[in-house]
């Protein structure tokens, strides 16, 4: 009887239009620029890794002269200055191609400008990768196998963790008690497991790329047009580019944090002698202020409140609906869920063989797509 109910539900638009959606206003906070944000991040790192240093190679120079001690603060002949320019090389990548795309961008004005440009990012370039491959010959010709696989662990761990998800993939979808066949949800499982090799060169090129890129641009919301027959599918779309873009981001800042982290504080560790003694405690704590640290600074630039308000306003046009039991509010009136209706608060409508009940003022999401639900949460 129920579904007699649904169909015979009038259009909704003959019943009740929603109310347009009203978004509060939040001071608009400075934001620093990609240049300065990299400088800054990169000076904190320095010191960082300073401060590791002399955590390890630390003498008792101040001792009396009846004790034996170091006419130096630091043991400096136990350093191994190639994995020093080597870590500093390897946090200074970001700043640098920043500065490549500053230039690249105010590349504009006479000819003679443009090649002096482009010759000086070239050579910006050339240096740091001659610098990066002098500090690995000499650090291959000192250290052992096992100690040079330190080096490039990170990459190592990023290529399965990132490089696997698929952005912008299918929508998660279809839930099991919805009465869908299993052999289609096992065949769209498989699509999404294993990848053809050109799926994952695209996507390890991709990923590589937006480690050595400045922070993308903000995204902008426009609220869509209430009238307009197209603003559910323009309101879709806008939400899955920002669930993307936000997933971006969420990854840059987790592996850069980690990535800074791994560098500044316990990749030094690595390549100290077993007959030298350092604190292990002050660097496992050390370890994790770098990584907090790094992970606010990245946070801070990367999610400000005015992209969090725009995830916030893109949400509150999106909506979310509740899924119901089977046979619950036989009385009430059901719609069939259409894609190019904007759905008020409190209807209930029919989706793949599942009821579901409008939560927000404004409701234009697919009702089985578990993503739009985290989402709009």
């Amino acid at each position: 009887s129920s579904n007699l109910v649904g169909l015979s539900a009038p259009p909704l638009s003959a019943l009740i239009s929603p109310e347009p959606v009203r978004h509060s206003r939040i001071p608009e906070l400075p934001l620093d620029s990609s240049l300065l944000f990299e400088f800054l991040l990169f000076l904190y790192l320095l010191v960082a890794l300073f401060v590791q240093y002399i955590n390890i190679y630390r003498t008792v120079w101040w001792y009396p002269y009846s004790h034996p001690a170091a006419s130096t603060s630091l043991n400096f002949h136990l350093m191994d200055y190639h994995l020093a320019i080597f870590i500093t090389v390897m946090l200074a990548r970001r700043l640098v191609w920043t500065i490549v795309s500053e230039v690249s961008q105010s590349s504009g004005g006479s000819l003679l400008r443009y090649v002096v440009l482009i010759a000086a990012r070239l050579s910006l370039l050339t240096m740091c990768g001659w610098v990066l491959c002098w500090t690995l010959v000499n650090l291959c010709k000192n250290y052992s196998v096992l100690n040079l696989l330190f080096l490039g662990y990170p990459f190592g761990v990023y290529v399965p963790l990132c490089c696997f998800h698929q952005e912008g993939g299918k929508s998660q979808t279809a839930p099991a008690d919805c009465d869908y066949p299993a052999d289609h949800q096992q065949t769209e499982l498989t699509e999404t497991l294993f990848f053809r090799p050109r799926d994952f060169l695209f996507l390890l090129r991709e990923n590589l790329r937006e480690q050595f890129s400045s922070p993308p641009h903000m995204p902008i919301h426009n609220c869509p047009p209430h009238t307009h027959s197209h603003t559910p599918e323009l309101i879709r779309a806008e939400v899955e580019e920002l669930k993307s873009d936000f997933n971006r981001r969420i990854k840059e800042v987790l592996f850069n944090s980690l990535f800074s982290a791994y560098y500044v504080a316990f990749l030094p560790l690595c390549f100290v002698k077993s007959t030298q003694y350092y604190d292990m405690r002050w660097s496992c704590e050390h370890l994790i202020m770098v990584w907090i640290n790094a992970f606010v600074m990245l946070m801070s630039q990367l999610l400000p409140p005015s992209y969090c308000d725009l995830l916030h306003r893109s949400a509150a046009h999106l909506g979310r609906w509740q899924k119901l039991e089977h046979g619950s509010y036989s009385n009430a009136p059901q719609h069939v869920w259409s894609e190019s209706t904007i759905w008020p608060q409190g209807v209930l409508v029919r989706h793949s063989r599942c009821l579901y009940k409008a939560v927000g003022p404004y409701n234009v999401a697919l009702p089985s797509d578990v993503s739009h639900a985290r989402f709009y949460v």
